[in-house]
């Protein structure tokens, strides 16, 4: 059975979950951490190297005895350290450090002063008042704990879309190849490419469903069959994603990946559309009485209801279909559009790579420039540079820049807010960079006044060209700050300054809603990776994805200008 690379990335994030909540050496908890984010920016399944016996040894953060525990999980897929690790440390524990301001030293110390055993217990304690009589802890902290283990109660479970597709692209490549199948795509949260999705829709076309889904519930990934029938099923992989295969007739195929693509909302806005034209559209097709009119393709059943084809990103009832009926649909930006990344990371601070191999990787995707934004001195934890590491960054880069021809380093620096609004180093040093992208990175627990104007202040400071992953969130793990993002978004219109579409897929900061506001007021956004290393460049598409669903243009976004045009930006600011 097959251990994907989001599986092994996990499994290490536990241990250093669990060696953080023991107070482990830092460099050993560290040292999982890295080896998890090497993990998941490796393109090529970690299982395949192993099998054809590649030494894992020489990729970043991974030594030899990390090799080895890698190469255990993939043959056994289990590690024994993570069993006894579990074994001492209680699970809720680990739990409760996902509360925003409860580290793992502060949950240990709330369970063994309460004496609790599991998160329905510290829910409990969080409700009778008992909590904030901890030592260190108060009323405020209290009531966070007790919103977020409610607001954890009533959530589906949802994955993130990297993670999602760490299973589905596999599974529907396996599903096409299944004899019968004449084509096999999913539909769903998934194809519209949602940040995080619920379950997985994939539609098959062929004629003996019966035999495609018996060959279907018996992949080996499938740990439970929860419905089987002729023309559909419903399985639950061991990753716990639930998976929907519907076996169609070649001649709905366009008709179901509309339908099941959705959203409800777009699809009823169709539907309706249909009878004002005396239609009836469903997942079978579109018919006039008995009659199919359109069905085998999109475009087809679009063009019959009066609409031009629209892309799935946008298929959300957020106005496309009055934009499509004007022909006012956006010109939706590309992958090709973008011209370089303007945050990314060397070994410098919390990196992998040095700035030559961050360069070369850049120019293997054809960009005309990256920028080298490493941590201020304030992320201590990160490697964050000193005023004269800094200094001396932006001599290696010139030096770096003599020797390339048509490409250029970018010496920047993600520079820390501080908790009152100002920056981690003097505007003097700051004014020596060709960007600045400045971010929060500390007190997530302050009000929505008080977020607000710090992030206001920092874009006051006209060295300030970014800000970085606004809303600070973390998928799945941390909400983002409390912010009023329309005070946000007018204030960086009237500044000139740019806010930051973080494409690291744990992050995906700004959400589609507030990319599509921020254009809509003429803020240009940051298209950036924030990559660690030369594989975490590729990220990229997961923040294209994030761009197209907030309906941004090339011309919305900053890194679609060539380096003169930028800098000509840059310089305005």
């Amino acid at each position: 059975m097959p251990v994907h690379n989001s599986e092994i990335a996990s499994i290490f994030d536990h241990v250093a979950d669990l060696l953080e909540v023991q107070d482990a050496n830092r460099f050993r908890v560290r040292a999982y951490r890295n080896a998890a984010a090497t993990i998941r920016d490796q393109s090529r399944a970690i299982a395949d190297r192993v099998e054809e016996g590649e030494d894992l040894s020489d990729l970043p953060d991974i030594g030899e005895d990390l090799a080895g525990k890698i190469a255990e999980i993939v043959r056994t897929g289990e590690l024994p350290l993570l069993e006894d690790l579990s074994g001492e440390v209680p699970e809720a524990i680990v739990e409760a450090t996902r509360i925003p301001g409860i580290g793992p030293k502060r949950a240990r110390a709330l369970f063994e002063a309460l004496g609790l055993a599991s998160l329905d217990e510290l829910a409990e304690a969080a409700e009778a008042g008992r909590v904030a009589d901890v030592d260190g802890f108060g009323d405020k902290t209290q009531a966070r704990i007790r919103d977020a283990l409610e607001e954890k109660d009533t959530g589906e479970r949802r994955f993130r879309l990297d993670v999602a597709e760490d299973f589905a692209e596999p599974l529907v490549k396996w599903i096409r190849r299944i004899d019968g199948v004449d084509k096999a795509e999913i539909a769903g949260s998934y194809r519209r490419r949602k940040e995080t999705v619920g379950d997985l829709d994939i539609l098959a076309a062929g004629e003996d469903g019966g035999a495609i889904i018996d060959r279907f519930v018996d992949h080996d990934e499938v740990e439970e069959v929860i419905s089987q029938g002729k023309t559909r099923s419903t399985v639950r992989l061991r990753s716990g994603l639930n998976v929907d295969l519907r076996v169609i007739p070649k001649a709905s195929w366009g008709a179901a990946m509309h339908y099941f693509t959705g959203s409800r909302a777009h699809n009823i806005a169709g539907r309706r559309r249909a009878q004002d034209r005396d239609l009836k559209l469903n997942e079978y097709g579109l018919f006039d009485g008995e009659t199919r009119v359109a069905g085998d393709t999109e475009e087809e059943v679009y063009d019959r209801i009066g609409l031009p084809w629209i892309a799935p990103v946008l298929r959300e009832d957020r106005g496309e279909i009055t934009a499509a009926e004007k022909g006012e649909l956006p010109a939706l930006v590309k992958l090709d559009d973008l011209k370089g990344d303007l945050h990314c990371h060397s070994d410098a601070s919390d990196g992998k790579n040095t700035l030559r191999e961050m360069a070369e990787a850049a120019q293997e995707r054809g960009y005309d420039y990256l920028a080298i934004t490493d941590h201020s001195k304030r992320q201590t934890q990160a490697g964050g540079l000193s005023e004269g590491d800094l200094d001396a960054q932006i001599e290696s880069i010139a030096a770096l820049n003599e020797r390339f021809d048509g490409f250029r380093l970018l010496a920047g620096c993600e520079v820390d807010i501080l908790e009152d609004g100002t920056l981690d180093f003097s505007d003097d040093l700051l004014d020596r960079l060709d960007l600045v992208v400045a971010s929060v990175h500390s007190h997530f627990d302050l009000d929505e006044e008080d977020q607000t104007e710090r992030i206001l202040r920092a874009m006051e400071n006209a060295h300030v060209h970014v800000i970085g992953h606004t809303t600070g969130r973390q998928i799945g793990q941390r909400k983002g700050i409390a912010l009023d993002m329309e005070r946000i978004v007018k204030s960086a219109a009237d500044q000139g300054c740019a806010l930051e579409l973080n494409a690291n897929p744990i992050r995906l900061d700004l959400s589609d809603v507030h990319c599509r506001m921020a254009a809509d007021h003429g803020v240009k956004i940051a298209l950036s990776t924030d990559a660690h290393s030369t594989g975490g460049l590729g990220n990229i598409r997961y923040g294209m994805d994030q761009a197209r669903r907030g309906w941004l243009s090339a011309d919305d976004i900053l890194n679609t200008r060539g380096w003169s045009a930028l800098s000509a930006l840059l310089a305005r600011r």
